[in-house]
């Protein structure tokens, strides 16, 4: 076995390989509400980075216990009593881990659950989807904390609520759940009181279904072309397309619909 895709070499993860690529990865600290340190994010890093080398086609994200997870553990923070340069380098490896989640071209459907709190959120927003249930809540308390967000939420959760809803969110602690994070842009599903994992697996198992190499292109591609200007952007995707809708593996899914046995895109019931 691929020591990526070796749970017994993960402490902070809990790795479980379901059918067809698709993998479960939990956030295995309930005990600190699923808290990021050091240890946790380097094991992210690692499994992220191989991930798609090492066959995986999907991953289901999640938390162990009540909470997906409660952002920095800022115990191990105020332990350390680290120096402006010692955390700004912690910072660059948070950065390291979600652009291996957001760019690296495996899906990733983040089941959420209690507490999705500043790094937390951090962590949520690298996901390609999120999946949430009622009780799932949202905040960037580091306004209130006296520290600054240092994991993307400037860059992610900007993109995903827009800048003064996300200042907004860390001036004052303001919390999101339910219908109104949906509509906002935090989620874009929300489950009923049996909870969010069943959907996103339902979703993961989905997904893994698609070609890896389509699969690659929308869950890398994508996020580059937002980083590129407008004409910059048109010509990369005129590359990506050329490459993606010529693959040889979309030949029999494309005869399926030319041949009327594909199955029909039709409206929600």
């Amino acid at each position: 076995m691929n020591d990526v895709v070796n749970p017994d070499t993960y402490e902070r993860l809990s790795i479980s390989a379901r059918e067809n690529g698709l993998y479960v990865v939990t956030l295995n600290r309930p005990s600190k509400r699923n808290a990021l340190d050091v240890a946790t994010i380097e094991e992210l890093i690692r499994f992220f980075s191989g991930a798609r080398m090492a066959g995986v086609k999907a991953v289901l994200l999640a938390g162990e216990g009540d909470h997906f997870c409660a952002g920095l553990d800022l115990v191990e923070h105020w332990k350390a009593d680290r120096s402006p340069e010692d955390f700004m380098h912690v910072c660059l490896r948070w950065h390291e881990a979600f652009n291996k989640m957001e760019y690296g071209g495996v899906p990733i459907i983040a089941a959420l659950k209690g507490a999705v709190v500043g790094g937390g959120l951090e962590l949520a927003s690298a996901a390609h989807v999120r999946v949430i249930d009622p009780g799932t809540y949202f905040a960037l308390p580091e306004g209130q904390r006296g520290i600054f967000t240092g994991g993307g939420a400037t860059i992610r959760v900007s993109d995903m609520i827009g800048k003064y809803r996300m200042i907004d969110m860390i001036l004052t602690g303001r919390v999101y759940q339910g219908q109104e994070a949906v509509d906002l842009g935090l989620a874009q599903y929300i489950t009923g009181d049996g909870g969010s994992f069943a959907k996103a697996l339902e979703l993961a198992e989905k997904v893994a279904q698609n070609l890896p190499l389509t699969n690659f292109a929308i869950c890398s591609a994508v996020s580059h072309m937002n980083n590129m200007s407008g004409m910059d952007a048109a010509y990369a995707e005129a590359f990506v397309g050329g490459i993606v809708n010529t693959q040889p593996a979309a030949r029999a899914r494309l005869e399926a619909f030319a041949n009327k046995t594909a199955a029909r895109v039709r409206p929600n019931s």
